[in-house]
Order: structure tokens, then C-alpha cells, then sequence
């Protein structure tokens, strides 16, 4: 009797070993399948968002010269229209993460600086120019210098900046929505984002 007993308990351990072994597999495979998953998530993300702007300035640009000690002016000037294109991108591929499979976390450690270009076609009317005060390589250097200060001012405050902000948040939006299907946590440095508004909130 004893025997059969023993018997008993030694299958019952046996059992319990291997129950137990096939679900700490199957534990180990899901994660490793979640991790996949988000790793891949990831890489799709990480692509080029441009947001395109078209802008439009008219200036006029004066310089006048003073001669003889002051007793004569050689005066130059130019009505200049400036059609501009204006891109701001953020290089997803550059975005840094870091993967914990014990805590379930994905941390993103990095989003790159947005890059604003800008493409100015410059045109110059009714220009006048003293002979003794024409325009050179050096005004038309300066003016182009001037006209880019004066639209990345303009950018800066308009809607151009805040859409990029907005669809690179989409984007980290995709990551969100993995990670929490599958109980993971999305931290953003040493913050945990807990839900979508919260990513509206973050400083990037």
C-alpha cells in the first residue's frame, strides 16, 4: 500500500514538473513574442516625417553710402519678393529605446531634434543702384541671410511646428497602443505614459 502511494506521489511530482516546465516555456515563448513584436512595431516607426509649409515676404532693402565726408549719398535699393518653401522633419530612425523584458517596459530614451529647412526663391524688383554704390555678391549673401532669419522667426511661431509635434506624437501613439494591448508599460525617460493624453503633454 505504502508503495502505491509512494507511487502516487512520485507521478503526481513528475506531472507537476512537466505542467510546469511546458508553461514556463510558454511563458518565455509569448514574451519573446511580445518582445519581437514591439522591436518590429518599433522599426516601422522609425521613418522621416516631413511637414511642408509654403510662406510668402515682401521687403524692401535700402543702403546708402556717404561720400565726400558726408556732402554726397550713393543710394541702392530693391523691391524683393520671397516665395519660400519650408520642411520641418523628424528622423525616427534615430529614436532610442530600451527594451526590459523583466519589467515589461519599453523606454524611449531619445527622439531626435527636429530639422527646419528652408528654401527661398528670392526675386528682385525695381532695383536702383548709384554707380558709385551697386549691388554686390556681399547684399544679395546679406539679403538671403536676412530673409531666412525673417521666415525661421515666422516658422517658429506658426502652426508648421506645432503639426510636426503633432504627428510625431501619432506616431509614438502606435507604440502606446502595442504596448499597452499586451500589459506592457511605455515609459518616455523616467516618465510612464498611462495613457494617450499624456504623450499630448510630454515635452519632446
Amino acid at each position: 500500500m505504502r508503495n502505491i502511494l509512494l507511487g502516487i506521489v512520485i507521478a503526481f511530482v513528475i506531472v507537476f514538473g512537466l505542467r510546469y516546465c511546458e508553461n514556463k516555456k510558454e511563458n518565455r515563448e509569448i514574451l519573446e513574442a511580445n518582445t519581437a513584436l514591439i522591436q518590429k512595431e518599433l522599426k516601422n516607426v522609425g521613418k522621416l516625417i516631413v511637414t511642408e509649409g509654403g510662406y510668402a515676404q515682401v521687403f524692401t532693402y535700402n543702403d546708402s553710402k556717404d561720400l565726400m565726408y558726408g556732402l554726397f549719398d550713393a543710394r541702392k535699393k530693391a523691391l524683393i519678393v520671397i516665395n519660400a518653401k519650408a520642411t520641418i522633419a523628424y528622423d525616427l530612425s534615430e529614436v532610442k529605446t530600451d527594451i526590459d523584458e523583466t519589467t515589461k517596459t519599453v523606454t524611449i530614451t531619445n527622439i531626435p531634434e527636429p530639422e527646419l529647412s528652408i528654401n527661398p526663391n528670392i526675386q528682385y524688383y525695381d532695383v536702383t543702384q548709384d554707380y558709385l554704390n551697386q549691388f554686390t555678391a556681399s547684399d544679395y549673401n546679406k539679403i538671403k541671410s536676412r530673409v531666412e532669419k525673417s521666415l525661421k522667426k515666422k516658422i517658429e511661431a506658426s502652426e508648421l511646428r506645432t503639426n510636426a509635434e503633432n504627428r510625431l506624437i501619432s506616431e509614438l501613439q502606435k507604440i502606446y497602443i502595442l504596448t499597452n494591448s499586451m500589459g506592457w508599460t511605455l515609459k518616455y525617460n523616467s516618465t510612464v505614459v498611462e495613457n494617450e493624453a499624456e504623450l499630448q503633454k510630454l515635452k519632446l
